[in-house]
């Protein structure tokens, strides 16, 4: 195993979870994989399992001052809607699922290589490492719900995502999709 594939926490589908995190997670109940589909104006991301089906995708606004996008399944059917607040010094997210629960993002200040993002209206927290690109994501009693690690190098954006309480799979897709879009907006805010 590369000094890479050591720091990153993304794989691909059929490889499973490196090493180290299967020694600090186990074996996931299921893996799902995100992909961008470049020169989309609607930045169109596409979730699939480990066959290569498409289970989720999602449509975002052309202009991109409220970031508003929406997540559907397979059959067309609406999973979630995301949003972002315009100005916000803590990088604030909402998200309002099918069934009308709700919840927003928050980004927590001042950490240099830690990103810790509270999930209000969950009790849970997305701690992630910003160099290596991997983010766990804990629930309201510190135990893993999932584990994501992004490709370093991509141009579609790709992301694994290792559900360890597969029962909150759309909730952790809707997490997910924000956070590639937070990350995506944080490189292009930086260039």
């Amino acid at each position: 195993m590369g000094f890479l594939s050591k720091l990153s926490g993304f794989h691909a589908a059929g490889e499973g979870p490196n090493e180290i995190h299967r020694e600090k997670y186990g074996l996931p109940g299921r893996s799902l994989y995100t992909e961008l589909k470049p020169g989309d104006l609607h930045q169109k991301i596409e979730v699939k399992d480990e066959q290569g089906r498409t289970l989720y995708w999602t449509k975002s606004s052309v202009i991109a001052i409220k970031g508003k996008t929406d997540i559907f399944d397979a059959s067309g059917a609406q999973v979630a809607h995301l949003e972002k607040k315009p100005i916000s010094l803590h990088e604030k997210h909402y998200i309002t699922m099918a069934d009308g629960q709700n919840f927003t993002l928050s980004n927590e200040l001042f950490h240099l290589v830690r990103d810790i993002t509270n999930i209000e209206g969950l009790g849970w927290q997305l701690q992630g490492d910003v160099i290596g690109l991997n983010f766990t994501l804990f629930d309201q009693n510190g135990d893993p719900v999932a584990f994501i690690g992004q490709k370093m190098i991509s141009l579609h954006n790709r992301c694994s995502i290792d559900l360890y309480q597969p029962q909150h799979e759309k909730v952790v897709v809707a997490i997910v999709i924000q956070l590639q879009k937070m990350l995506t907006a944080r490189r292009e805010n930086n260039n």
